[in-house]
């Protein structure tokens, strides 16, 4: 089956979801990919959103965090309160799963402001649960489409931090956790170097060339000393995400493609 550069990024960050890990979930690409993650290699997975619901099994994508379709679906729903408190800071996330506007070397995010922050050229949707996320969760897959206007060499706002400066900057702020350990593109996936914690591509999907990442990067990429090349989207991977764009698109009124 043919695929789309999109359908390849989704489908490589679910396959990054292991079974039985719980998972705090951002809205956008990174439901989509959870969900999609729970359908196909992870059926065990344990899909956990900002706004209470614990165990969601949401047969179309939410529209954000407060659709009733998740309270709906999972097994419980609790306080946000307790979401933040017992799940997150209590170190019972095994992965945060986060999308970005901009995104550094090491990992760090901004969803806040494009531009000087008094002043800016775009004022993107904001933090929302992210830092916590991104400073509590066991570990962090971030997923977004690549570009040299949102892979930045400096950041114009740190809404959530990665690694920091990298180095041993996360542990010198006394965040607890591995931090990102995945960035996936609809390119490539890139992993953070050991020591040092600036993301080198590990993997380019089939058909990407590594000028092609260059030129979709704002700082100077590297490459590790192996690079993979990305195993193609399997067919019950595929027909599972259609399926399930298909269905949102009904639920939501939209045209199809537009979930």
């Amino acid at each position: 089956m043919t695929y789309s550069t999109n359908e390849m990024m989704t489908v490589a960050a679910a396959r990054r979801l292991k079974n039985n890990a719980v998972c705090f979930v951002g809205i956008g690409l990174p439901s989509k990919a959870a969900n999609l993650a729970r359908l196909t290699s992870s059926p065990d997975v344990v899909l956990i959103y900002e706004s209470g619901p614990i165990g969601a099994k949401p047969s179309v994508l939410p529209l954000s965090i407060g659709d009733g379709e998740l309270a709906e679906t999972a097994d419980t729903v609790v306080p946000t309160g307790e979401i933040f408190r017992y799940w997150l800071q209590g170190g019972r996330i095994d992965v945060g799963f986060l999308g970005a506007a901009q995104v550094d070397r090491f990992g760090n995010i901004n969803t806040t402001v494009v531009g000087d922050y008094h002043q800016p050229k775009v004022r993107l949707p904001g933090a929302g649960g992210a830092p916590e996320i991104a400073g509590s969760a066991k570990s962090v897959l971030i997923i977004l489409k690549q570009s040299a206007r949102s892979f930045v060499d400096k950041l114009d706002f740190i809404t959530s931090v990665g690694h920091g400066e990298g180095g041993d900057s996360r542990k010198r702020l006394g965040l607890p956790g591995a931090g990102p350990v995945g960035i996936i593109t609809d390119l490539c996936i890139m992993e953070p170097e050991a020591g040092t914690h600036e993301f080198v591509v590990t993997s380019l999907h089939p058909g990407v060339t590594r000028e092609q990442v260059i030129a979709a990067t704002g700082w100077a990429i590297r490459f590790a000393e192996q690079v993979h090349t990305t195993a193609e989207p399997t067919e019950v991977e595929l027909r599972a995400l259609r399926d399930l764009e298909a269905c949102t698109a009904v639920a939501h009124g939209q045209a199809p493609g537009e979930a």
